[in-house]
């Protein structure tokens, strides 16, 4: 008989896919604000459509190739190291069987469990399944859901041009006169959005998020606005 709610998730099967809508989440909130800051700042030094346009999709382009690039080198790099931990405690298993099962029992007398208990619990595991019991207990890893480089990347990606093109979007459509203002409104709503949706995965305080993640996205604005200004005035 199962134990628990029937519709209740547990952290070992929504974990991976919480970890990525976070890394989507925090994809879109920096597309968001890297490319309102480079359109709001050539807004300021000049009026040209094909500028702002050109600046905007250039920043999209390589902030979109530049997350993705270094997500998948980070998530490559931890991807290793956990392979690697893995063929250690597979060779380990293989040519030290009894250590490391003194090794698997003392790690559950550690948590609280009564040693003859945590011994028993051990063997269990042991002989159904010694390597994930280890690869669970020792490492923390699933052998069956490694991290995957690729998939970061494109998340990273998707989420970084689909962010970025609120500002753009929102600065090229309006008439010339209410260019900046809509930028502006627009990235603020769309900063309360992310600001909203990372408070909720994180189980954090929804309206400090907010506050905060707007606030650093107008005064991002408020920067790049007035450094495009000057520029433009000391080069025209």
């Amino acid at each position: 008989m199962s134990l628990g709610h029937p519709q209740e998730q547990h952290q070992g099967d929504i974990g991976p896919r919480l970890n990525w809508l976070r890394a989507g989440v925090l994809g879109a909130n920096d597309g968001i604000v890297s490319t309102a800051g480079i359109v709001i700042g050539v807004a300021g030094a000049s009026g040209s459509v094909v500028a702002i346009a050109t600046a905007g999709i250039a920043g999209l382009v390589a902030g979109s190739l530049a997350m993705a690039g270094g997500e998948y080198v980070s998530v490559s790099a931890q991807l290793d190291s956990e392979k690697a931990a893995l063929a250690k405690e597979r060779w380990e298993l293989e040519n030290l069987p009894e250590h490391e099962l003194d090794e698997l029992a003392q790690f559950y007398v550690d948590k609280g469990i009564r040693p003859e208990l945590a011994r028993q619990v051990a063997e269990d595991l042991t002989a159904k399944d010694a390597f994930r019991a280890h690869a669970d207990a020792e490492l923390g890893i699933n052998p069956d859901a490694l991290t995957n480089p690729w998939a970061a990347a494109l998340s990273s990606l998707v989420s970084f041009a689909a962010g970025a093109l609120i500002p753009l979007a929102a600065i090229l459509l309006p008439p010339g006169d209410w260019r900046v203002w809509v930028c502006v409104i627009a990235v603020a709503l769309g900063l309360l959005i992310t600001g909203l949706l990372s408070a909720r995965l994180g189980g954090a305080p929804r309206l400090k998020a907010v506050l905060r993640n707007v606030g650093m996205g107008l005064i991002t604005m408020a920067v790049t606005y007035a450094v495009g200004r000057l520029f433009g005035t000391a080069i025209a």
